[in-house]
């Protein structure tokens, strides 16, 4: 059987396959971060037929954590009932459905230094202890609100520059407390969010944490180090890691190969015993198939591919599903 056709079980999650559409802005939300029928009709097509086992929806914000105008949000009881359509949409179509909460530490930040993604950007200013435990109470306050909206599970967001993976970076995090120094210091508040969302939605709700290995920057953050934060976050409550890069974004400068981030996720992998996901440039099902042989994730993110043609995961699945009935007629 194909390796990316295989089905995958974790608590009360079941994939049907081991295809994910990962989190991509469209900045399709009302301007008040209501979900609106536009973003209702994208999804619908994206899931149609069930094809993608898994999508992760675009980054919806907590409390005072807005990134972009006409992001979703997730930061009052209130948006609830029109997130709880979202996930219907995808449940109907019969794919499964994850929300992605996150901060945009744009105006805030660990400390009063300038995101090497924003460079344009005044310097932020640092946050005060109170602050930050105002967060970690918003991440957890909207975790609840996703499994109160039919979501089957919930991810947190540290990577792309963000605030909790500049918490994560050293470049970004230069505190003197204990939120910074050694990578120990550095999830601290990580950590707390993790614990808080597990006391809230209960041991068998799925909590994924899309993690920033790599800022592929001097003096960023490192894959050994990563590989410390990983363990930690999978003893700490954590289900599964979607793999990217922190301060660089979701791209490596000057790399271009399809499944670029594997270096990341195999390094990942070979610590934790929770499935990893594997994002970055893949574009055709053979190489979706063979990054699964190898072993450098268990389940795959195809993203721009899927957002320019959204026949793709159908046209793919049934690809792959052929050519196994190929070969196990000629064996």
């Amino acid at each position: 059987m194909s390796n990316l056709l295989k089905p995958l079980k974790m608590k009360n999650l079941s994939l049907n396959n081991r295809l994910v559409m990962p989190p991509m802005v469209t900045s399709q939300a009302e301007n008040d971060g209501r979900v609106s029928k536009e973003l209702l009709d994208y999804y619908n097509e994206k899931s149609k037929g069930g094809y993608i086992s898994l999508i992760i929806i675009e980054h919806g914000y907590v409390k005072n954590g807005q990134s972009t105008k006409n992001q979703i949000s997730i930061a009052e009881d209130y948006f609830i009932e029109d997130l709880k359509k979202l996930a219907d949409v995808i449940h109907n179509n019969g794919s499964k459905a994850v929300m992605q909460i996150n901060h945009a530490g744009c105006i805030v930040a660990p400390s009063a230094v300038v995101n090497p993604r924003k460079l344009n950007d005044l310097a932020p200013r640092e946050l005060t202890k109170n602050e930050i435990n105002e967060i970690i109470e918003s991440f957890k306050d909207a975790a609840l609100r996703a499994k109160k909206a039919g979501f089957d599970g919930v991810e947190i967001h540290s990577a792309h520059g963000y605030l909790l993976n500049q918490f994560l970076s050293p470049l970004t995090n230069k505190r003197t407390d204990e939120y910074g120094g050694d990578i120990l210091s550095r999830i601290l508040m990580h950590l707390q969010i993790i614990r808080k969302i597990r006391n809230a939605v209960g041991n068998d709700y799925p909590l994924f944490l899309r993690l920033g290995v790599s800022d592929y920057i001097e003096g960023g953050i490192s894959i050994e180090e990563s590989k410390i934060a990983a363990q930690l976050f999978e003893m700490a409550g954590i289900d599964v890691l979607d793999v990217t890069g922190g301060l660089c974004g979701y791209e490596i400068p000057e790399r271009n190969e399809q499944g670029y981030f594997s270096e990341l996720s195999e390094a990942i992998k070979s610590v934790v015993s929770l499935p990893v996901i594997l994002t970055g440039g893949i574009t055709e099902p053979d190489v979706a198939e063979m990054l699964l042989e190898e072993g450098k994730a268990d389940l795959i993110g195809v993203g721009r591919a899927i957002a320019k043609d959204s026949l793709w995961a159908k046209n793919s699945v049934e690809f792959l599903g052929q050519n196994t009935q190929k070969m196990v007629y000629n064996i």
